[in-house]
């Protein structure tokens, strides 16, 4: 059974990526871009999920730490050149002038700043619990935009980075993306992923077991912030542009949204959430516009697609209370179980 399951595995893997070769080929420039922001928010929802899902912390303070990623990837990634046209009010500060990195040794720095951040940050707010530990991070996020709003010569202020390389590409995108859901397996299924499940359910009987509380939530924390900067980064080299305003808590909000409608505490929730709602999202905005349906045509009202999104969200909480998947994965066994029962009813019809 074993056997059978880590070649399914294996021959799932290739598929996909036969599967990515054709859409590469066949989705246009605009398709493609979607795709590749559902493979973004894939990380991005897996690095939440395991902070405020598997180790049951609510924070708030996710699009601070993709901030942090996204800035320090685009620094220093940007050609000498497009640093002095985007730093035209206050110059560039002269350590980061002349730096050019490759995209992977940046995507590796953006991760471990925001890490970083997130030592900083989870150190004194970690000992917090519930509310307070989510409004505390909420707070250190809105430090973190409002620090770089107006550090001029390091982040360019208000005006944001404009023209930054467009290295996301479907490769990068997905291809962290698949990364990321095997680290997460593979975390869960260890020591730390029962160590931080136990601190979840009930952190006194996890400290009576011999659980280091403090220790196990900052490596939670310091493992969501790296996933979330390098999110981040993708986000701002897919995007080509990034400022201060985008890192606001309405990106936070779509990064929970993806969490809970998923299932907290469920890897392939959060996979399938992250792609439903990415795709939603583009899909409703033609209620922001102008529909012309040939027989009556009904203008568009600003922010309607929020609006009705949020409406099919109630829906589905209404009736999915623990999302879309709750705490269950996704199995092989599902599938042998399922041919099982075809080939047993198949046998009971020619019975009869």
């Amino acid at each position: 059974m074993k056997d059978k399951k880590n070649i399914l595995t294996l021959v799932s893997i290739i598929a996909f990526i036969g599967l990515m070769f054709l859409l590469n080929h066949v989705l246009d420039s605009y398709q493609l871009r979607i795709f590749n922001l559902c493979g973004i928010y894939v990380i991005l929802g897996l690095g939440l999920n395991l902070i405020n899902g598997f180790t049951g912390l609510f924070s708030l303070g996710h699009a601070g730490f993709m901030a942090v990623g996204a800035y320090t990837s685009a620094l220093l990634t940007m050609p000498k050149e497009l640093k002095q046209m985007n730093f035209f009010l206050k110059p560039i500060v002269p350590w980061l002038a002349n730096v050019e990195w490759p995209f992977l040794p940046a995507l590796l720095m953006a991760g471990f700043m925001a890490a970083l951040a997130g030592i900083i940050i989870g150190a004194p707010v970690l000992r917090l619990k519930d509310d307070y530990l989510a409004i505390a991070t909420l707070g250190f996020a809105e430090i973190i935009r409002v620090i770089f709003t107006n550090t001029q010569s390091l982040t360019n202020g208000a005006l944001g980075l404009k023209g930054l390389p467009n290295f996301t590409n479907i490769w990068w995108a997905w291809g962290i993306a698949i990364i990321s859901i095997a680290f997460m397996v593979l975390l869960v299924k260890g020591s730390y992923g029962k160590a931080f499940k136990a601190i979840r359910e009930d952190e006194i009987a996890a400290e009576a077991m011999g659980i280091n509380l403090f220790k196990h939530k900052l490596l939670a924390f310091t493992i969501g912030s790296f996933m979330a900067g390098v999110g981040g980064a993708l986000l701002g080299h897919l995007m080509g542009t990034i400022d201060p305003l985008m890192f606001r808590f309405l990106m936070t909000f779509n990064i929970v949204l993806i969490v809970v409608l998923g299932g907290i505490g469920s890897i392939t929730g959060t996979v399938i959430s992250a792609v439903i709602v990415t795709i939603m999202m583009e899909l409703l905005r033609v209620l922001d516009g102008v529909m012309n349906l040939g027989f009556v045509t009904i203008h568009g009202i600003p922010g309607l697609r929020m609006v009705v999104f949020s409406a099919l969200l109630m829906i589905v909480i209404l009736f999915y209370q623990r999302g879309l998947m709750g705490t269950n994965e996704f199995k092989w066994e599902w599938i042998f179980d399922l041919k099982k029962k075809l080939f047993k009813r198949a046998n009971q019809q020619k019975a009869s």
